[in-house]
């Protein structure tokens, strides 16, 4: 009797951890695809589409159990979760930080120069103030938060937007930092 309960407890957290994994997979998979690792993206669904299957096929076999539906269930969107937070981990890819300010950008520029960020800086006119300056940069995602962290400290009136690339010219030297870095970089670390 004892192993029949260990047995109907067991099938449960199997499809739970599975679904979990699964959906985390999933996830990244998807974010690969949309920053266009259209090779890691395919290693990725492979892995994940086995799993879906076997998670899939111990519900499907017996739909009466609800304890299996429900872990099902819960696997997703635990696993959504999971999976957003290991892409935030890996961090692959740039982004387009735009910096907006009425004020005078010099020493931000010369701050965030020093730090080794390049820029370009475009003048304009905004509607409440009668010039303002726009900064724009590509940045690894490895060092947004760094870039974010002093925008705050230092310069917390100045607005900024953040937006994803796809993709980016090889060889373009956006960032002055050690390549070595850069390819740790694609793994998180």
């Amino acid at each position: 009797m004892p192993d029949i309960i260990a047995i109907l407890i067991s099938i449960p957290v199997l499809i739970l951890i599975a679904r979990i994994v699964e959906a985390a997979l999933e996830t990244i998979r998807t974010i690969y695809i949309s920053k266009g690792h259209a090779n890691l993206a395919a290693c990725v669904g492979i892995v994940k589409t086995g799993i879906w299957l076997i998670s899939t096929g111990l519900v499907i076999a017996n739909l009466t159990d609800y304890w299996n539906l429900f872990a099902y269930l819960a696997g997703y969107g635990i696993g959504t979760l999971l999976g957003m937070q290991i892409e935030n981990m890996i961090s692959i890819g740039f982004v387009i930080v735009r910096l907006i300010t009425p004020d005078n950008p010099d020493p931000v520029i010369s701050n965030l120069s020093t730090l080794g960020y390049g820029m370009t800086r475009i003048e304009g006119q905004g509607s409440f103030s009668n010039t303002v300056t726009i900064i724009f940069m590509i940045v690894p995602r490895t060092e947004l938060g760094r870039l974010l962290s002093v925008i705050s400290k230092e310069y917390p009136d100045i607005l900024y937007t953040i937006e994803d690339v796809r993709n980016i010219k090889d060889g373009a030297r956006i960032f002055y930092k050690d390549p070595r870095r850069r390819i740790l970089g694609f793994f998180g670390l």
